[in-house]
């Protein structure tokens, strides 16, 4: 699958989608309208509303994905279309297409390989305080962890280059997978912008498929399974202050019997604060041994990311086209204030 050219560069929309009948054709009519010479996308994720069907009526190339999984839905689509720039939306309405331009606009002349679209009213989609709560929560733990490069990681809304889409392994199966995205891009200090858009609410009979706990409870799961593969020393680490805690505190009570006494009465509890003691050392080595795969593994995929043509190179004609578009947009929009 080949998007259109648009002056020597394809551009793809992705749109992954699971029962958003109600909401998928206005979506890709949108797209379609926004940028005309772009192939938009649809994957249906087993949808049983007829998702596919308004898709392609709309005008979208639709394709099924049987594995269930967001996650699975975009290794997919990465792995089938080949594009120069992608765009990547969620089917449910509360992206604007017209913003893609402007992403695309951001993405080429700062010259990044994934822009983030961060959603301005992001609180406020269906009143789901669940949900803004943990985004927040999550935010600033993955700032903690990985660094601050972003501020809004489950964003739908992205726009990447080819070098990003080729050289991502994506093997998270679900809603984490905009996690992996962040996370990859911060391993290998990719170049990467954010632009803060307006964030929809979903309109009547669409509903979210996202469960607070159950999916928050994945999500932390991969920030930590993520934190072992790309910072195993950090992660290893904490695992040896807790064991050297443990043991310590063990210890303390019967080292200080036996500088009152001479004696060791509690034997087990002494053997037990020494094992604990071992472990915490085997988990440092552990860390330390880790620490230099991860850093060859990076260099790996750096080298490979390194290989793939920098598409945005060839995308002058098409930034001074956009500029162009927002220039003759510029008057009307004034005379509508």
């Amino acid at each position: 699958m080949t998007g259109s050219r648009v002056d020597n560069l394809s551009v793809a929309v992705l749109l992954p989608c699971y029962n958003e009948a109600a909401t998928i054709g206005a979506v890709v009519r949108g797209f379609k309208a926004t940028l005309p010479d772009a192939a938009v996308h649809v994957y249906d994720n087993n949808s049983t509303d007829g998702t596919a069907l308004h898709a392609m009526l709309a005008g979208a190339h639709v394709v099924r994905e049987r594995r269930q999984g967001k996650g699975h839905v975009v290794r997919r689509m990465f792995a089938d279309i080949d594009a120069d720039i992608y765009i990547m939306a969620d089917g449910d309405g509360t992206y604007a297409p017209e913003d893609a331009e402007e992403l695309i606009r951001t993405l080429l002349s700062e010259r990044a390989d994934m822009v983030v679209g961060t959603r301005r009213g992001v609180h406020d989609d269906a009143g789901r305080q669940g949900h803004a709560f943990g985004n927040r929560i999550f935010n600033i733990l993955y700032r903690t962890i990985f660094g601050p490069d972003f501020t809004d990681i489950f964003s739908g809304y992205r726009v990447f280059s080819r070098r990003f889409v080729k050289s991502f392994p994506a093997v998270s199966a679900g809603f984490e997978i905009e996690t992996e995205m962040s996370v990859h891009a911060s391993r290998l200090k990719l170049p990467v912008s954010e632009l803060e858009l307006d964030y929809g609410r979903r309109p009547e009979g669409s509903h979210s498929k996202l469960s607070t706990f159950k999916d928050g409870a994945k999500i932390l799961w991969m920030f930590a399974m993520l934190m072992k593969e790309t910072r195993p020393f950090a992660f290893f680490g904490i695992i040896t202050g807790l064991f050297m805690a443990l043991s310590l505190g063990f210890m303390t009570p019967v080292l200080a019997e036996y500088f009152e006494t001479g004696l060791v009465s509690r034997m087990p509890t002494w053997v037990m604060s020494m094992a604990l003691m071992m472990i915490s050392f085997m988990m440092f080595t552990a860390g330390v041994i880790l620490d230099s795969v991860a850093r060859s593994r990076a260099e790996h995929l750096r080298i490979e990311y390194m290989r793939l043509e920098a598409s945005h190179l060839l995308g002058n004609g098409f930034a001074s086209e956009l500029e162009e578009i927002d220039i003759r947009r510029q008057p009307s929009q004034a005379g509508a204030a």
